[in-house]
This record gives structure tokens, C-alpha cells and sequence, in this order.
């Protein structure tokens, strides 16, 4: 583990490589689970009005559990998630002629129709953040069945999980940590090459 500034990391977050392969894993993060993504109670309105915008445009199984469940599900004591299909889609995935999932909410961002591009866990996957007493804890969330791809192009393409996360991490946290955590990040890098 390592810190920054007042984000407590996983070592593996720095060592790992990693960088998505959409075209070989089909955007799987997005539809494959037993939950919906983790939202934050202040993400909630934002994507209230995403699925405004978007709704004649998602798909009707995704659009009748919104309706019926309501876009984010959960309290604040259990945590909040999206709602997702049969406990495994999220209702924001769109697919494209080849069948790979993709964000309507991002492709909404990316068209200039959303201010917003879409919840930060979704942006920072396969990181996940825990937030206890004042310290957000970064932890690396490998699932094979997910992750593989991007393991094996980050591998190849020798990039790093936490360069691949620069522009969701310098939303999360900004410029300035950013620069700390890869400063920290290439020291934790050189300490394991010098071990092995």
C-alpha cells in the first residue's frame, strides 16, 4: 500500500499494466456482474438527467426497469448503484454493430449533448474506491473474466494501469496528485525491479 495526499493505494495499481481492449473483451465491465455500478449520492442527479436525455434512446428492457426500480437503487447506509438488468447489465449500455457494450451516457459527453461523462467508478474501473474516516482506499479489482484483455494489451503495449487512469484520476483528484501518485508510482516500480 502506498499513500497520496489522502488516498491510500494498492501497491498493484502501480505495477500492474493494463489498458482496455473494447474490441476483444466487448466493453464487459459494463454487462457483466451481479450488481450495478457504485454511484455516489451526488452523481444521482446527473444521471437523472442523463437518462432523461437518453431514454428514447436505451434500449426497452433497460428503460422499463428504470421506470419500474428508478435509475439508481440503494440508501445511503447500504450504498447507491446503478440499476442494471437481470442484476448484470447496467441500463445506460448501448451496443454498437459489432456487439460491444458502450456508455450512452459517455457517447452522450463525447457528442457535447451531456456536461458530464459518466459516474466516476465506471470511469476509474477496474480501480475501486472506498471512502472511510477521510481517506479514500484504491484498491485494484482484477476479475479475469473481465480484465484479461486489458492485461494482456497492457502487457504488450507496456502501459501502466495507472497511466491508463490519468484522465479519470485527474478528475477524481486533479493535477497536482496526479503528478504525486506517478512520482510515487515509478518508485514503487523501481523498488520491485531492484528486488527480483
Amino acid at each position: 500500500m502506498f499513500k497520496v495526499k489522502n488516498t491510500i493505494l494498492s501497491d498493484d495499481i502501480a505495477t500492474a499494466r493494463f489498458a482496455c481492449d473494447l474490441p476483444r473483451c466487448k466493453g464487459a465491465c459494463c454487462v457483466v456482474g451481479d450488481a450495478g455500478a457504485p454511484v455516489a449520492k451526488e452523481e444521482i442527479p446527473a444521471l437523472n438527467k442523463a437518462y432523461q436525455l437518453l431514454k428514447g434512446e436505451l434500449r426497452k428492457e433497460a428503460v422499463d426497469v428504470a421506470e419500474r426500480d428508478g435509475v439508481v437503487i440503494g440508501s445511503q447506509k447500504a450504498g447507491y448503484e446503478i440499476s442494471t438488468i437481470k442484476s448484470e447489465e447496467c441500463v445506460f449500455v448501448k451496443y454498437d454493430d459489432n456487439q460491444v457494450a458502450y456508455c450512452a451516457i459517455q457517447q452522450a459527453f463525447f457528442e457535447g449533448r451531456l456536461n458530464w461523462e459518466k459516474p466516476i467508478s465506471c470511469h476509474l474501473f477496474p480501480v475501486r474506491l472506498k471512502r472511510i474516516a477521510g481517506f479514500d482506499y484504491a484498491n485494484y479489482e482484477y476479475v479475469p473474466k473481465l480484465c484479461s484483455a486489458a492485461c494482456e494489451r497492457g502487457e504488450k503495449e507496456n502501459i501502466y494501469l495507472a497511466e491508463f487512469l490519468e484522465k479519470p484520476l485527474v478528475r477524481r483528484y486533479g493535477e497536482k496528485w496526479f503528478a504525486s501518485f506517478i512520482e510515487a508510482c515509478k518508485e514503487i516500480r523501481q523498488k520491485e525491479e531492484h528486488a527480483t
